[in-house]
């Protein structure tokens, strides 16, 4: 995989200048991107900055994020060639940085749950999961250093899992959400994509201008809870073997670590969280629903003739679910550092008609807590596991995050 950090400290020390870091990434897309369908669209003749902590790295952009000198077409037939007049606050941010938006990556439609056409970098007869496709396949294939997504449900942390690379999912409006296409507004959050957990950090604090969220290495002795989420169903054994390997190697590394069982109103909140999506999804693609329902996806067609039936009273409970419990987890976090559970229930399914199940991730989402993924070593497909922290703590769970992908390699 290209490492953000590694192209950094080259072009740093003089011995790789920017266009040649983006001619890395250009000649890696042309190798791979045939056999895995990643991208969606490239810059041919991209505007390469020689100034920004940014300068020379190569983004790929989700593919419902706006960009004015490439399509966003949403991985719907209804935006084909739609061509944005500007760019999404984000992208705005990565060229204000010197990076370079280089691809735009697949996604699913809308970023619902309908499967794209990418594989798996890591076995080819398997999903990378979604809606993030791309942006987890073109990262895990070495064909950029970083990589946009955004979760609703599980939309960044579960491909990052199935596909081996690091990501981190920031508190909720960390960054911003404006030119990106809205799903549910409630939740939807931008993510981050990378070979490894320094390449997020370091990538994170400079978009979010927080230099404090790269924290290294500085998690001393954090007090982790062990929680398995059995209100999400049982895990594949192979997941949790991942998640048992995790917290020794925490503990080897001098983490304090104990069981945890979430309390009443979290598991409510968990069972809401569809209500919430899919309330707000009705709204936010009432025109695409009410002009264009034959050309949407077969799932997302489905489950937007469900949401019809929603109403407010139901919308407005599930609301004051969440707000129960995340008064519950903030107490909750006076007692623990951060929280240790599975990314995924276990390795990418087979086949190409699933981008797998959320459930693992959308309590965190609709919490608005960061939450960072980190790939566990060892045979076959990958699998990784989740930190997750107090809202605004990304600074920590990215720390805790890095000892157990330090400890684990070691």
């Amino acid at each position: 995989m290209l490492s953000l950090v590694d192209l950094r400290t080259r072009i740093a020390a003089g011995h790789l200048d920017p266009a040649g870091a983006i001619r890395l990434a250009e000649a890696a897309i042309a190798a791979h991107d045939p056999g895995i369908g990643a991208i969606v669209s490239r810059n041919p003749t991209p505007k390469v900055s020689e100034a920004g902590p940014l300068a020379g790295i190569a983004v790929g952009i989700k593919d419902i994020i706006d960009t004015a000198d490439l399509p966003t077409q949403m991985g719907s037939p209804i935006y084909a060639g739609w061509q944005p007049k500007a760019d999404a606050a984000i992208v705005a941010r990565l060229r204000a940085l010197g990076a370079v938006p280089l691809v735009k990556t697949t996604t699913s439609p809308f970023a619902s749950h309908d499967p794209t056409a990418t594989v798996n970098p890591r076995d080819r007869g398997h999903t990378p999961g979604g809606s993030s496709a791309g942006s987890a396949a073109a990262v895990a294939a070495g064909m950029v250093p970083l990589a946009l997504g955004t979760q609703t449900g599980g939309s960044v942390i579960r491909p990052a899992a199935f596909c081996g690379v690091a990501a981190i999912k920031p508190s909720f409006r960390l960054l911003p959400t404006v030119g990106v296409k809205t799903f549910s507004w409630a939740l939807d959050t931008l993510g981050l994509f990378g070979a490894g957990i320094a390449d997020i950090a370091q990538a994170l604090s400079l978009i979010a201008d927080r230099p404090a969220l790269d924290l290294g290495d500085d998690a001393p002795a954090p007090r982790i809870g062990l929680c398995l989420q059995g209100f999400a169903a049982a895990p594949d054994a192979a997941a949790l073997a991942a998640l048992d390997r995790a917290a020794r190697a925490a503990e080897a590394a001098g983490a304090r670590v104990a069981d945890l069982t979430l309390p009443a109103p979290l598991p409510e909140a968990w069972a809401r969280h569809p209500v919430i999506q899919d309330y707000e999804a009705r709204q936010a693609l009432a025109w695409e629903y009410a002009h264009h329902r034959a050309h949407l996806s077969p799932e997302l067609g489905e489950q937007l003739d469900a949401a019809q039936t929603l109403v407010a009273a139901q919308y407005d409970e599930a609301r004051r679910s969440a707000h129960r419990a995340r008064r519950v987890l903030k107490d909750l976090f006076g007692e623990i550092d951060v929280i240790l559970t599975l990314s995924a229930p276990g390795r990418a399914p087979a086949g190409l008609g699933t981008t797998g199940d959320a459930r693992f991730n959308r309590l965190w989402t609709l919490m608005g807590v960061p939450c960072v993924t980190v790939p566990v070593p060892g045979d076959g497909l990958p699998l990784g596991v989740q930190i997750v922290a107090r809202f605004g703590d990304d600074g920590r769970a990215l720390a805790v995050a890095r000892m157990i992908e330090r400890a684990l390699a070691a």
